[in-house]
């Protein structure tokens, strides 16, 4: 009866954040607290104690050190020097929107922060180049969200950190969420190849280059904010990779054993600070406080529910009722569902990831295939009109009609492609690996 309930409030906490646009989160919390103190008989400390805290301070600590490559204007002059290096082949220009979003996007700007830059100047090369607002509006999506589940961006992390919240071991963790980033990096790049190279969209796009202006070399701060960024992205990396690759080296085990991403980025907008690289006051309010009170708010409502035995239950019923081959494909479906309606970060990830470890052992299945269904899943759908993706690119567009235009494009169009393309991807993985 209780696991019911806890199913049913995480249900009516995401209506409820849909229908009155107020933060998921807070219902979350809400819902905590009324039925863990007074329907399960927690203590008011126990349902504090259910706070993420380490996921908390990781994407703060992140999300605070990269948000002065924002306020300083570094990842968007860095943007227009990829897409202008790329004017003399407009053929291939959706694939210079992608790895130009991609890329940007894995040095810690994270999805919508990509999207709000980089989806006006992809309609502006729309415009100019011929090429299409379906292929457009999926490559700078696409690349937005791949760079954003790099293993030290915002995504991946907040994905590392849920994997070891639900028991998977730390360096088994670096390895799933490498495998996402992994997929949601091949899918994109097939998906488009297909749009360029075996439609009319790629025939479309004029055969001469677009006039392009130069744009203005990076000042000092951002040079120095660059470099900043690229030695914390290499630092974090080297230390798991070595472990990974000598796992009886003493050295290694004790440096990697000392490393943190949240502290080191803690240590590195230190260093932004006393370089002056950006005003404290902007970077702190670029953080995603929304984002985070979404992610932990949730996070303590699936803890009610992991206490309640929901989550096992959930995973019996679905280890029993459903063939082994078949679950990653329900995963993906499942998830591509639930992100129509809210967030994959907020919501998706947290309800369905703690349902992995049990289930892939009860099924002999790998973790990894399981976690890289539901990521694969929900951000198959992103780009529909209805979510946060699909609505950032139409309010990109400078006019009504191409606005209008790109709406049904959009929802019947690049949205059944990308979920098309994500099943198939997971009825792969899960036949091949």
């Amino acid at each position: 009866m209780m696991s019911l309930l806890v199913v049913a409030a995480i249900v009516v906490a995401v209506a409820l954040g849909y229908k009155t646009k107020i933060n998921i989160g807070l219902f979350a919390i809400a819902f905590a607290y009324l039925i863990g103190a007074f329907g399960m008989g927690l203590s008011p400390s126990e349902i504090i104690g259910m706070w993420p805290l380490k996921i908390f301070f990781v994407i703060f600590s992140v999300c605070l050190f990269y948000s002065f490559a924002t306020v300083n204007g570094t990842l968007e002059k860095l943007a227009e020097h990829l897409i202008y290096h790329c004017r003399s082949v407009p053929q291939l220009l959706p694939f210079a929107v992608f790895f130009t979003a991609t890329v940007i996007s894995a040095m810690g700007a994270g999805y919508y922060t990509v999207l709000a830059f980089m989806a006006p100047i992809t309609l502006l090369l729309c415009e100019r180049t011929g090429m299409s607002l379906i292929a457009g509006g999926m490559a700078v999506n696409y690349g937005a969200l791949s760079g954003a589940n790099f293993v030290s961006s915002q995504s991946g992390i907040i994905f590392r950190g849920l994997m070891v919240n639900a028991g998977i071991p730390e360096n088994e963790a670096f390895i799933n969420a490498l495998g996402i980033f992994v997929s949601t990096f091949v899918i994109p790049v097939l998906v488009i190849s297909v749009l360029v190279f075996m439609t009319g969209h790629g025939r479309a796009m004029k055969a001469s280059a677009y006039i392009a202006t130069a744009p203005t070399p990076l000042n000092r701060e951002q040079k120095i904010t660059l470099w900043l960024t690229l030695a914390m992205m290499v630092i974090v990396l080297a230390a798991p990779i070595a472990h990974l690759l000598l796992p009886a080296n003493s050295t290694v085990s004790f440096i990697n054993s000392k490393m943190d991403i949240g502290l080191i980025a803690s240590l590195f907008s230190v260093i932004a600070l006393l370089l002056k690289l950006g005003d404290e006051r902007k970077a702190m309010a670029s953080v995603p406080w929304a984002t985070l009170i979404m992610i932990c708010g949730v996070g303590m409502l699936i803890s009610v529910a992991i206490k309640a035995g929901t989550i096992d239950v959930l995973a019996s019923w679905m280890g029993s009722s459903i063939p082994p081959i078949l679950v990653p494909l329900v995963f993906g479906v499942v998830a591509a569902f639930m992100s129509l309606f809210s967030s994959t970060l907020g919501v998706v990830t947290p309800a369905l990831f703690p349902m992995v470890p049990p289930i892939a052992s009860a099924l002999g299945l790998d973790p990894l295939v399981l976690f890289v269904a539901i990521v694969v899943g929900s951000q198959a759908t992103s780009i529909s009109p209805f979510s946060s993706g699909g609505s950032l690119i139409l309010g990109s567009c400078t006019t009504e009609q191409s606005r209008t235009s790109l709406f049904p494009q959009l929802l019947f169009r690049a949205a059944p492609l990308g979920f098309v393309a994500a099943l198939i991807f997971n009825v792969l993985l899960t036949v091949l690996y």
